[in-house]
This record gives structure tokens, C-alpha cells and sequence, in this order.
């Protein structure tokens, strides 16, 4: 059971989220200049992914990232993937697949940067501040709790949503 404050404080961190995603969608799209420059935008002929995918240098996959760098696969399913969770948190639908998707996202950018290794494949340091617990596993954890506690239902469409014949009949896209 959840006090209206605390509904409404998980709405806001849903659009918080939300937004985060969407903005990594929209700098590598059209180049914002944040952490993309214009010249290296989707839109102009950049790749989402390689220059994080092909910069990795600690973490048993690092070569198997190196691979993906740049490919038009990873590029479109990293680009879907970030504009599809971040317009489901917006709008507060489909928060499982969202929290599930998100996750999967995380996780393998948390497993690219591994904060387990202390040092790269050149022996420096890695720059690791916690070996465990970083800012991809809080997030993903945040998209999990997100879906748990229906938070698309306050200040979004979460609930209407949930009514759709094709959704009842699907639970796993509430």
C-alpha cells in the first residue's frame, strides 16, 4: 500500500528516468552536443556504440564488446532499446517490459565497464570506486521497483493501460 506522497514521489523519479534515457536517445540521435557532438550523430552518420563499445578496456568481455562496436545491430537495438524505456517510463506503460529491457541495458553496460576490475588490460588503474554497486545497477534497480509499484498509474497512463482488452489478456505488458 502506497501513501499518495510516496505515489507521487515514484512518479517523479519515473520521469526522472524516463528522461535519462530519452536523452541519451536524443544526444546520440541528433548530436546535442552533451556527450555527442553534432558531427558524430546518429542522424550524420555516427555510431551510438562505438566509441563506449570500442574504448573498453577491463572486464572479461572486453573483446566481445569490441566486436559489437559500431555494428548496425548493436547500434539499433542500443538506440531502441533507450528511446523505448524512455517513453514507457514517460508515459507510465508497459513497466515490466521497460523494467526488463532496462535492466538488460544496464547490465551490459555494467558488465562493459566492470567495476570489479581494479586494473585495465594495460595494468592501470581502472578508476573503479566500487567494485559491486554502480550507477547501471541502481538504475536498474530503480526500473524494477518502478514496475513493481505501479508507478505509471500516478501522473501517467499506467492505468488506463492496464484496463486494454490486450493487455488484460497479456499481463506482462502492464
Amino acid at each position: 500500500m502506497l501513501t499518495r506522497t510516496a505515489a507521487k514521489a515514484l512518479a517523479v523519479l519515473r520521469y526522472a528516468t524516463g528522461f535519462v534515457f530519452l536523452w541519451a536517445f536524443l544526444d546520440k540521435t541528433f548530436g546535442l552536443g552533451y556527450a555527442t557532438p553534432a558531427a558524430k550523430a546518429w542522424i550524420n552518420g555516427g555510431s551510438p556504440t562505438k566509441g563506449f563499445l570500442s574504448k573498453i578496456d577491463v572486464g572479461p568481455f572486453q573483446s566481445a564488446f569490441h566486436s559489437m562496436a559500431g555494428t548496425w545491430w548493436a547500434n539499433w537495438l542500443f538506440m531502441l532499446g533507450m528511446a523505448g524505456v524512455g517513453l514507457a517510463l514517460v508515459a507510465g506503460i508497459g513497466l515490466r517490459v521497460a523494467a526488463a529491457s532496462g535492466s538488460l541495458i544496464m547490465a551490459m553496460m555494467w558488465f562493459a565497464e566492470f567495476p570489479i576490475a581494479q586494473h585495465t588490460a594495460t595494468g592501470a588503474p581502472s578508476g573503479s570506486t566500487n567494485p559491486l554497486t554502480d550507477y547501471h545497477l541502481i538504475y536498474a534497480v530503480v526500473l524494477i521497483v518502478l514496475a513493481a509499484a505501479y508507478a505509471g498509474h500516478t501522473w501517467g497512463l499506467g492505468r488506463r493501460w492496464a484496463k486494454l482488452p490486450f493487455v488484460q489478456r497479456n499481463r506482462w505488458l502492464i
